[in-house]
């Protein structure tokens, strides 16, 4: 187990890291600006697809849906890659945060390879495979969380822990000021141990949860609706997506169990 000062180390980095969430690159500050433009461009068919999102995501939250991952499948594979007899989510909690960070960084690699692929795949046919893609990468970003929460410990057969996966898309779609309203809301959260319904109320309504998600599509998915050319575009995009998604994911989680660690330390 990590000494104290190794603890405080981990914390220290990532408070670094939310800071320099503040800023947003000229592609991103793009990508929130042509909504009206983008409806209009896009088919009624694919917005009736992206509109069934909402639906996914209340699902989920609500009974894990079709997303919800085999945990014992990840604890296998965490087994497999690690030194450590795990069995549980209770052996897990135990291991050093270091094989945490490995594996989460594998995780983060290989997922974007899978969007990657996915994006391309997608991206050839423009427009027309554009209402196909909006629901797979949701799907890959809600599986690739739930694999980091029980890399971390966490059980997404939580309602409260689904709920936080859900606020760590939001975080990664969000702006400067949606980003340091969700980490002062997770804060709370960490510091005063609300129960999941009231991170359910964080959510502020699901309409908001779906809106900040596809804003994170923006311009960039424009481009995507170019036959061919869409391939290149589709790929980059959705690889950046799951980085950003699965960075957000490691990073809070990271947190939780950093915090955790150091009051066990204190008491």
């Amino acid at each position: 187990m990590e000494t104290k000062q190794q603890l405080q180390q981990y914390l220290t980095d990532i408070q670094k890291w939310e800071k320099d969430q503040s800023g947003l690159w000229f592609w991103e500050k793009l990508g929130r600006i042509p909504f009206k433009l983008l409806d209009k461009l896009t088919p009624k068919f694919v917005h009736e697809k992206i509109a069934l999102l909402i639906d996914e995501l209340v699902s989920y939250v609500q009974n894990g849906g079709k997303y919800l991952v085999s945990q014992q499948s990840t604890i296998r594979h965490i087994q497999k890659h690690t030194l450590h007899n795990v069995t549980s989510l209770e052996d897990i909690k135990q291991m050093p945060l270091s094989d945490m960070v490995e594996l989460s960084a594998k995780l983060q690699k290989s997922r974007a390879n899978i969007a990657t692929v996915q994006g391309a795949s997608t991206g050839f046919g423009g427009i027309f495979t554009l209402a196909i893609d909006i629901p797979v990468i949701l799907g890959i970003a809600l599986k690739t969380l739930q694999e980091i929460a029980i890399i971390h410990g966490y059980d997404p057969n939580e309602k409260q822990e689904r709920v936080f996966i859900v606020k760590c898309i939001q975080f990664a779609s969000s702006d400067i000021v949606g980003k340091e309203k969700i980490l002062i809301e997770l804060t709370n959260t960490f510091e005063n141990a609300r129960s999941g319904e009231n991170m359910m109320s964080q959510l502020k309504g699901w309409q908001e949860v779906f809106y900040t998600y596809r804003d994170n599509f923006g311009m960039k998915k424009l481009f995507q609706m170019i036959p061919i050319a869409g391939m290149i575009f589709g790929a980059f995009i959705n690889k950046s997506m799951i980085e950003d998604i699965a960075e957000a994911g490691m990073m809070l989680y990271r947190k939780r169990r950093v915090l955790e660690r150091l009051n066990e330390a204190i008491d």
